[in-house]
């Protein structure tokens, strides 16, 4: 079975972009796997960054992009809660919750993004407006690079 990028080298636009966008989700839940609720929350660098925060993270990442710029057409990401909550793993998160919170916010998303065209464009309260598109490779290259993040937070949790 060929690999993700390799199934879409010259496919069309659409799923090339949502084969990367899965790739890279897929890559989130692995890396929090079979990690314990107490390496979840470690702290390996100063910031308030730890496996568990990332995945939630990720979570209001997919909320705000798809499902209220794109699916209320509300012009705005922001959430209501600050922006460290979101980096903070509280003490009713587990690993389990939080993926499958993760998977249902990447579900919904695939749901409200099935219905608009990449050049659909709707609103955004920095950007003026942005399109379909626009959201998919901007959640590509945001995921991609906590992905990238999870992978270090991993290998110095597995070393320990």
């Amino acid at each position: 079975m060929p690999e993700p990028e390799e199934a879409v080298a010259t496919a069309a636009e659409r799923p090339m972009l949502e084969v990367w966008l899965d790739t890279f989700r897929d890559t989130v839940v692995d890396k929090i796997t079979g990690l314990s609720e107490v390496d979840i929350r470690r702290r390996l660098v100063p910031s308030l960054t730890t496996v568990g925060g990332v995945v939630k993270h990720l979570r209001w990442v997919e909320t705000g992009w798809f499902e209220y710029l794109l699916g209320a057409r509300s012009g705005d990401t922001r959430r209501a809660h600050p922006r460290d909550w979101e980096f903070t793993v509280q003490p009713d998160d587990t690993a389990a919750s939080l993926v499958a919170e993760y998977r249902a916010a990447c579900a919904r998303s695939r749901e409200v993004a099935k219905d608009f065209a990449l050049d659909d464009v709707v609103p955004h309260h920095e950007f003026g407006s942005v399109s379909v598109r626009w959201i998919h490779v901007h959640l590509i290259e945001e995921t991609a690079r906590h992905a990238g993040h999870l992978d270090i937070l991993r290998e110095q949790i597995e070393v320990l």
